[in-house]
């Protein structure tokens, strides 16, 4: 019999359909994760194991496989560690696999068991709300997965309490729609005397989306103008919120476990890399361009940026 669990694995800001297989067969025991996993998702062996020991459940000693498929693509995270004990649990007759069938599962697991936040619920709680699923995710962003319409959240805050929803012992509230809490307050253009052409110059680029370049010497005070832009547009709608949230979901950077109607505001320094700017490297995440997205992006000592000339 071989379990199957849904996920999810993360392309830039694509999301791509993972089926955790699990298999236990007869022969030497082991315990191996196959389908080109990383470093993170191999390890995730280790981590299950010792989350399944601190609940008392101890593996059976058999050959297990887990097959990450499709398995030519290249499989990255610690998000991988609930599916995979979700499918171990299935295979072991533990929860049910036609109920767990109907979920998309991600969860980084504690060693206690402990379900982990990770990054990419928001962008994985729309992918399933497509497919008509339900999603598994940590609590702490239960309400972060709960603004996808239409969809049954489970958000556990260790793998015990979501076994005992699954036999019915202990029923999992359904999480709220979650919106940050933040100080309403920007920094505002009347705490700046005087500089009124500037300010003007200000008000027309917030107008119109312009960009705006700034010139004159330290201490003008092009950066505390700067900093003031971001008041002068208006909040994010619903639907721009959810946008920006998904963005800075994938890259991890989504405070609270909710959604901000707040204008992002990124300012990085000079030294910053190509791919910190605009995005990439190793394991693609979105870079300071993306993350400023429907926001503001300031480029304090222009000409000092790497390939500014």
């Amino acid at each position: 019999m071989v379990a199957r669990i849904n996920t999810v694995a993360f392309q830039g800001i694509d999301v791509v359909d993972i089926d955790v297989q699990v298999q236990m067969a007869a022969g030497m025991p082991a315990f191996t994760v196959v389908g080109l996993p990383d470093k993170a998702v191999a390890e995730s062996r280790e981590r299950v194991r010792a989350a399944l020991g601190a609940m008392g459940l101890a593996l059976p000693p058999k050959r297990i496989t887990v097959n990450l498929a499709p398995a030519d693509l290249l499989k990255e995270g610690s998000h991988f560690d609930l599916p995979i004990a979700l499918g171990l649990l299935a295979a072991m007759g533990v929860v049910p696999a036609d109920e767990v069938a109907g979920f998309v599962a991600l969860g980084e697991l504690a060693l206690d068991g402990a379900v982990a936040p990770v990054a990419g619920v928001l962008p994985a709680a729309v992918h399933a709300s497509a497919r008509s699923l339900g999603l598994i995710c940590p609590a702490a962003q239960g309400g972060e997965a709960a603004w996808a319409a239409g969809i049954e959240v489970l958000a556990p805050r260790s793998l015990l309490a979501l076994i005992n929803h699954f036999k019915g012992t202990q029923v999992l509230t359904p999480p709220d729609p979650c919106l940050v809490e933040e100080d309403a307050r920007y920094p505002d253009l009347g705490d700046i005397k005087g500089q009124e052409t500037a300010k003007r110059a200000l008000e027309i680029a917030a107008a119109g989306a312009h960009n705006l370049l700034m010139i004159g010497p330290p201490g003008a005070g092009k950066s505390m103008l700067a900093q003031r832009l971001p008041g002068l547009l208006p909040p994010l709608d619903a639907a721009e919120a959810l946008e920006v949230s998904m963005v800075h979901s994938l890259a991890g950077a989504l405070r609270g476990g909710g959604l901000t109607r707040r204008r992002p505001f990124r300012d990085p320094h000079h030294s910053a890399s190509v791919p910190a700017l605009v995005g990439g490297g190793l394991r693609t995440r979105p870079g300071e361009v993306s993350l400023a997205h429907l926001g503001v992006l300031f480029l304090d000592e222009l000409p000092e940026f790497h390939g500014i000339r």
